[in-house]
């Protein structure tokens, strides 16, 4: 549903019939083959961009997560120390990777993530996650899986440096 809110029309002519038919054929509370979304992911990558990644990402969120989430986080550190007990809730599986918190200081944070999902993608989950709760933060990757790194890291940053970032947690 995330990839197909993306592109509203021609979603054949971009993301090609095999594909679409595929995604159609997926049940919206049912589970599907995570081949199938790096498949889509890869796909939107090559005809869109980088902004059509984005966009998944943060429709994804908002499909996905952002109903709970609004339930139980109130700051960003909900959302970094959060980020990887909502990829495993998503995401069945062994050894398929997750989420570090390396730094979290006033206004910033150092995340690492080694999941398969598309990098550029995973801004847009974090940049809605944020968003979500009104926290203003732009997610830049540093290093990436797909450009040979061991893993990609994102630095956030805020100008929000109060309880609303921090949560009541110490700076790491």
């Amino acid at each position: 549903m995330a990839v197909a809110a993306v592109i509203p029309v021609m979603h054949e002519q971009t993301l090609g019939k095999d594909l679409m038919d595929r995604l159609r054929a997926v049940k919206l509370d049912g589970w599907y083959p995570i081949g199938l979304l790096l498949d889509a992911m890869d796909r939107l990558d090559e005809r869109v961009g980088r902004f059509g990644l984005i966009a998944m990402g943060r429709k994804l969120f908002e499909l996905s997560h952002a109903e709970e989430f609004k339930k139980v986080a109130t700051s960003a550190a909900d959302v970094v120390y959060g980020i990887d007990a909502m990829y495993h809730r998503a995401n069945r599986g062994h050894a398929i990777g997750g989420w570090e918190v390396v730094a979290f200081r006033p206004g910033e944070a150092v995340l690492v993530k080694t999941t398969p999902h598309h990098c550029v993608m995973e801004e847009g989950i974090l940049s809605e996650a944020f968003r979500t709760l009104g926290i203003p933060t732009t997610v830049q990757q540093r290093e990436c899986l797909r450009q040979g790194a061991d893993h990609c890291r994102y630095a956030l940053h805020s100008p929000v440096s109060d309880d609303k970032w921090m949560g009541g947690r110490p700076p790491q």
